[in-house]
């Protein structure tokens, strides 16, 4: 409730497809419902946690027991990584992929689109200074019904260049990781971060049977995640992003994390993320605006 009294649903609710809730001191988590889909987001993050498409499987992925609470990260869903992406590159008491994913962000518009999608946009409500003192804000929208769009805006407001590293780490919801094929990555360089760093070049396509930490750079095709089990493909297209990280963390380091569900959690799901990551960076000219723009779709 704001300083006049009017509720997030007075404002921005929508009957019969979006609505507010709290999910439990102060967390609070939209829910849509409309024609082609249900979907949830936290505020906190904006982090989306579910998008199923009516007579589909969920194609995203949530552990079974993620933690919603108030400056905590959230396993699963589309964690937005920003403004950098891994490590703070000068500070390593940073949190790593920023802190866009654990703070306030305000939603500042909602519609019900034509075609029967809905809209949600949002801009980031907690910057941390100390951390960021660039004049450089955040915005995501997202619409969302049979498909899924995704767009990531950071908006530099100095009077020169800034460079920036942003992604969306997405956990997509898979049969089973092991009989996964990933399409689109072919002949791509990539760094090897399970393998000391080393610099790759993929040869056909992904598989899973092991821990894999993937950095591919040049990289703005579509990615396409091929499951034999759910008998579906999920389709990824990206705009603005030059780079696509493939994460699985396998068998020891899912136990070691301790919040994947279960010991064999990690062999539901699979991190697709479109990124500018590493040397992929964007550098964002003076009063420029850059776009990380995605969509996600079942075949």
């Amino acid at each position: 409730m704001n300083a006049k009294g009017i509720t997030l649903n007075d404002e921005f609710g929508i009957l019969d497809q979006l609505t507010f809730r709290d999910h439990g001191d102060g967390f609070i988590v939209i829910d849509i419902n409309n024609s082609h889909c249900t979907a949830s987001i936290a505020l906190q993050g904006a982090h989306l946690m579910d998008w199923t498409p009516k007579g589909q499987q969920p194609v995203i992925w949530m552990s079974p027991v993620a933690t919603l609470a108030q400056g905590k990260s959230i396993r699963g869903g589309v964690p937005i990584c920003w403004p950098w992406f891994g490590p703070h590159s000068s500070n390593a008491s940073f949190s790593g992929h920023g802190f866009a994913r654990t703070v306030a962000w305000d939603v500042t518009a909602t519609a019900a689109l034509d075609d029967g999608s809905t809209e949600v946009s949002f801009k980031i409500a907690d910057i941390k200074p100390e951390q960021w003192s660039e004049q450089a804000p955040a915005e995501i929208r997202m619409t969302i019904g049979s498909t899924l769009e995704i767009e990531l805006m950071t908006e530099n407001q100095r009077k020169e260049a800034i460079t920036v590293g942003d992604a969306l780490h997405t956990y997509f919801h898979v049969s089973d990781a092991s009989k996964l094929s990933i399409k689109g990555l072919d002949h791509c360089d990539y760094l090897d971060k399970v393998d000391e760093g080393k610099r790759k070049t993929q040869q056909g396509d992904v598989t899973i049977g092991s821990e894999v930490d993937r950095v591919y750079f040049d990289h703005g095709e579509d990615v396409i995640i091929e499951d034999p089990g759910l008998k579906r493909s999920i389709r990824i297209e990206k705009c603005n992003s030059h780079s696509t990280i493939i994460w699985n963390p396998w068998i020891d380091k899912c136990l070691k994390m301790g919040d994947f569900g279960k010991d064999d959690g990690y062999l539901g799901m699979v991190c697709v993320e479109s990124a500018n990551a590493s040397e992929d960076e964007v550098e964002i000219a003076a009063g420029a605006s850059h776009r990380l723009w995605v969509r996600y779709s079942i075949e």
